[in-house]
């Protein structure tokens, strides 16, 4: 995009000296018309702005990020987006200290399409994890919710693709700067995604992902949604700060149950401990967020009936598989069948996508799809 004065003017000012989001924000705020600013630049008295920044301003020189941040912004579909603009989300200018300005690849309007409701999780997710995640982005997505998250590994890719899946709008916050994709394997679908959504971020071209980012990336996909829904996530998760931000936001926080046995379950079933909206199908979603958006709803008895037939044999074992790894001497001792006939029968079902392999020799039950 062409950079107006005024933008280009404040993206000067964000690359002076000691100038950060929260330093810039205030000088938003009482900078009405930063050109004017410029033109007639004395003291600065009152401009919100540090001396050392003040300093930088009267040689005009600005430095290599800043020309680095305007190059990026040249190519189409690249968008800078301030606050106080007519495209700045409404959600995150509510926010105490909003970012005062995101770098946008896609469709800006992204941004503003409502309702909007992030999805969230372990990196390090099960497969049965990712196929869940990804079914109830698809099935939010067809019912007209935006999908926000990180492009993470696990269940954040899972949750994109989904909305993907549904011919939905889909959002990603990333933790460094716009010039690149993080994780790089996601550039494929990172560039699917900006074709209807959206990649965002508030850190300048070339900012690499520093581990403090990610808090801060975590509160604008909180920032942004109507609710947060967490599923699979170990109790230190990053996916458990994007739900504590949810939480000091005003917004609705969700989560998806596991099993007791495994540690990706202690993240969500914590929350539903704490009073978090517990979810096992759309309805629940539905019955949350229902001032901001009705969502068709179909029951998980509605889900099951979709089933393909199966053999007596075939019912039986798959009924043994959980819904988090099992091993095949559980499948044949719940069974009562051979480990031969059991082997055969769990191909079968992976065939036909009703269980899937994990690594380990293990096997979980499919979601219903």
């Amino acid at each position: 995009m062409a950079l107006g004065s005024q933008a280009r003017a404040w993206l000067e000012v964000r690359h002076l000296p000691g100038v950060g989001p929260r330093v810039l924000g205030r000088a938003m705020e009482r900078i009405t018309d930063v050109e004017a600013f410029f033109a007639q630049f004395g003291a600065g008295e009152g401009s919100g702005l540090p001396q050392a920044a003040l300093d930088a301003l009267r040689h005009r020189r600005p430095p290599r990020a800043f020309y680095d941040d305007c190059h990026w912004l040249e190519r189409p579909g690249r968008h800078l987006v301030l606050l106080g603009e007519a495209g700045y989300p409404d959600l995150l200018r509510d926010l105490p200290e909003p970012p005062p300005l995101l770098y946008v690849e896609g469709d800006p309007t992204a941004l503003q399409a409502s309702p909007t409701l992030a999805l969230v999780g372990s990196r390090e997710a099960s497969r049965s994890g990712c196929e869940t995640a990804r079914a109830f982005a698809r099935d939010l997505a067809g019912c007209g919710f935006t999908i926000v998250s990180g492009l993470a590994r696990g269940i954040d890719a899972a949750a994109h693709r989904g909305a993907l899946d549904g011919g939905g709008i889909t959002v990603a916050v990333q933790g460094r700067g716009p010039d690149r994709v993080y994780p790089a394997e996601h550039g494929q679908l990172a560039a699917e995604m900006v074709e209807g959504g959206a990649l965002i971020s508030e850190f300048p071209v070339g900012t690499p992902p520093r581990p403090g980012h990610f808090p801060q990336r975590n509160r604008l996909i909180s920032g942004l949604c109507l609710g947060v829904l967490v599923m699979e996530a170990g109790a230190k998760s990053g996916a458990l700060t994007t739900a504590r931000w949810a939480g000091s936001q005003g917004r609705e926080v969700l989560a998806v149950p596991g099993s007791i046995h495994s540690t990706l379950s202690r993240g969500p079933n914590g929350l539903i401990r704490e009073g978090a909206k517990l979810v096992e199908e759309l309805a629940d979603i539905a019955e949350e967020l229902r001032s901001h958006r009705p969502v068709p709803i179909q029951s998980t008895a509605d889900a099951a009936a979709l089933a393909p037939d199966l053999t007596p044999d075939q019912a039986l074992v798959a009924d043994c598989v959980d819904f988090h790894p099992t091993t095949l001497d559980q499948v044949v001792a719940r069974s009562g069948l051979t480990a031969d006939r059991v082997s055969a029968i769990l191909l079968e079902l992976e065939i036909r996508g009703i269980v899937g392999a994990e690594p380990g020799g293990r096997f979980t039950r499919t979601p219903a799809s």
